[in-house]
């Protein structure tokens, strides 16, 4: 990391979940960045010093900085919902309008910053899957793709590993925690570990400030930039 990428400031949206809560710890960690903002409704359990934990409801004032944002969640945005785990409108509801109204908040108080998003493997931004995540995922990429962000950067993993014990959400959950050792050996670009993909959205984000575009990563990619030691 060069010099110029030193006192980043990051937000990160649902640092309480699975993957926001690896990318809350990398950041926390990472000598290139000066303050992490942590939005969500709970708290996720870690205070150190330039940690600052925000409910969602107050995002206007806290996002006036020249920093990167990280949008997290599988299956979700931020707040959290499974598929499947919510009425069909409230799920579009927090991966699309929350996904939109939040890039809508930070590109008009921080029109530089850059920004990871995790979506998920089949996201489809024409809208014509049968499937409401696809779909929804999809919407939300294009909305965030023409937010005018200088930086977009957006993750499309497949089955992402939790590596730390938790209480799954449903049986197809259970079941791809339990075969995932032959899984991974078998069809390693069909999965990634839940810390692999926070640290590559972390370092994204950071570095993103620095270059112009938008880029979609796919569970490939995202396995490509953490064997590079991103």
């Amino acid at each position: 990391m060069n010099a110029s990428a030193a006192g980043r400031k990051l937000v990160i949206v649902g640092a309480s979940g699975m993957v926001g809560g690896y990318a809350l710890r990398c950041a926390l960690d990472h000598p290139a960045v000066e303050r992490v903002t942590a939005i969500g409704r709970r708290k996720p359990g870690i205070s150190p010093p330039k940690a600052d934990r925000r409910s969602a409801s107050r995002l206007r004032g806290l996002l006036r900085t020249r920093g990167c944002a990280l949008g997290s969640g599988r299956g979700r945005f931020c707040l959290g919902a499974y598929t499947g785990a919510v009425p069909d409108a409230e799920l579009r509801k927090i991966t699309v309008d929350y996904t939109i109204e939040f890039a809508r908040v930070l590109r008009g108080s921080s029109p530089d910053a850059a920004f990871s998003f995790l979506s998920g493997s089949g996201a489809d931004p024409t809208g014509r899957s049968r499937l409401p995540f696809a779909r929804y995922k999809g919407e939300a990429e294009k909305a965030l793709l023409a937010a005018g962000f200088p930086r977009v950067c957006i993750f499309r993993p497949a089955y992402i590993y939790p590596v730390e014990s938790r209480k799954e959400p449903n049986f197809s959950y259970r079941l791809l925690r339990g075969i995932y050792p032959v899984f991974r050996v078998l069809f390693p670009n069909l999965v990634i570990r839940a810390d692999d993909l926070a640290r590559a959205m972390v370092e994204a984000a950071i570095r993103g400030t620095e270059e112009r575009g938008g880029l979609v990563l796919e569970n490939r990619d995202i396995r490509s930039m953490v064997a590079l030691r991103v």
